[in-house]
């Protein structure tokens, strides 16, 4: 079955660096192939998903320092990917997957995922109500990244707009025999986000959400 989804991110082109282009060409290395190359990974304690790494400055500085866990990183601009794939290079980190694009087409498509943690940060907050059924954090995201999830298992979601934080908990009250669902002031081990950081700057507040899988 193929699936046909609104983009939940806004299309912009980005500028992309001459040395983003030339890490862009190490993409490959770094994809991933089958769900199987998390799964059957025994160098690693946890497998973990990233949706959304932006310009990576963030998610790498966690990855470093969460060398135990397997990241599947997810992001639809080039410019972004590049970035991580440079850091990912001159550090030698081993623990970092990449998929270029909307992490449906991958999650929605293919079986065989199994994460322990999930982590969404800042996912673009389509404000105006014409605009909201773009939103990624919808009914049919949690149904799928539920059945993506091993036993006590985590979700951490973040968002500067506080109609986005009031609609996932709206759309969370048709999980509550999936979900126990915490507010929290910020993700454990997580520096604020490049995005996150504008928000505060721009006087809006951070809504963190801790899910655990029941």
């Amino acid at each position: 079955m193929r699936y046909n989804f609104l983009p939940s991110f806004a299309r912009r082109k980005g500028r992309i660096t001459k040395l983003q282009e030339k890490n862009l060409s190490f993409l490959a290395d770094y994809s991933l192939k089958h769900p199987n190359t998390l799964n059957d990974n025994p160098s690693f304690d946890k497998i973990a998903l990233e949706i959304g790494f932006g310009n990576g400055e963030d998610f790498f500085s966690f990855a470093k320092e969460k060398n135990n866990t397997l990241f599947l990183a997810s992001e639809v601009y080039k410019s972004g990917i590049g970035n991580l794939i440079g850091k990912i290079r001159e550090h030698s980190l081993e623990n970092i997957c990449i998929h270029e694009g909307d992490i449906r087409d991958l999650i929605f498509e293919e079986e065989g995922f199994r994460f322990d943690e999930v982590y969404i940060i800042c996912p673009d907050p389509w404000p105006k109500d014409r605009h909201h059924k773009r939103r990624l954090l919808n009914k049919e995201f949690f149904a799928r990244i539920q059945a993506c999830l091993k036993p006590n298992s985590l979700l951490f979601l973040s968002t500067d707009w506080k109609n986005y934080a009031e609609h996932i908990q709206d759309v969370l009250r048709d999980f509550e025999d999936k979900f126990s669902v915490e507010t929290i002031k910020q993700i454990p081990g997580r520096e604020f986000s490049k995005f996150q950081k504008k928000g505060i700057n721009e006087g809006r507040e951070i809504y963190s959400f801790k899910l655990s899988l029941i």
